[in-house]
């Protein structure tokens, strides 16, 4: 992505372009789905956040190298690096970006064995957008909150709900 464009590289070709001087936050989605993928993205690009995209671990963890990110949205179950080897690895690097993991099925075997992962919340599939958008909002003003930025955010575990479109 060049500094003339705004629409992020994983977002649908319809999505909107934002101003470039939009002060929104950076978020990278890595999943190897790709329909999940781009619809996460449509979606937080279409509330105003600059969106790049990882179709697998291995991808996302350069992507991370490569540039600084706000918030990582990652599914668990990937080729190459899972989403639980991917927060391992910002953690030994001493990344304090924070983590919201998707999954299926949560690894709650592997969460309870490594609580330095420190993950700022969890969202099980099939998830709302809503969800998903209040998840986001959430993990950011608590990492943006001065007062907080010493401390990891708090674990929200977001259940699945009834209304709204679903992943």
């Amino acid at each position: 992505m060049n500094d003339d464009e705004s629409r992020p590289t994983d977002a649908p070709a319809g999505a909107p372009l934002r101003p470039r001087t939009c002060p929104c936050h950076r978020i990278l989605v890595a999943d190897d789905e790709t329909a999940v993928r781009l619809l996460i993205s449509a979606v937080l690009v279409n509330s105003g956040y600059h969106v790049d995209g990882a179709e697998d671990g291995a991808l996302a963890w350069a992507a991370l190298q490569a540039k600084p990110y706000d918030l990582l949205i990652t599914d668990h179950n990937m080729p190459k690096i899972t989403g639980i080897e991917l927060a391992k690895n910002l953690r030994s690097a001493r990344m304090a970006l924070p983590v919201v993991l998707v999954a299926g099925t949560l690894p709650t075997h592997e969460l309870a064995q490594d609580p330095s992962l420190q993950l700022a919340a969890t969202l099980l599939k099939p998830f709302a957008v809503a969800e998903l958008l209040d998840t986001v909002e959430n993990v950011l003003r608590a990492t943006d909150s001065p007062r907080e930025q010493n401390n990891p955010p708090p674990n929200w575990k977001n259940q699945p709900s009834s209304v709204g479109l679903r992943f």
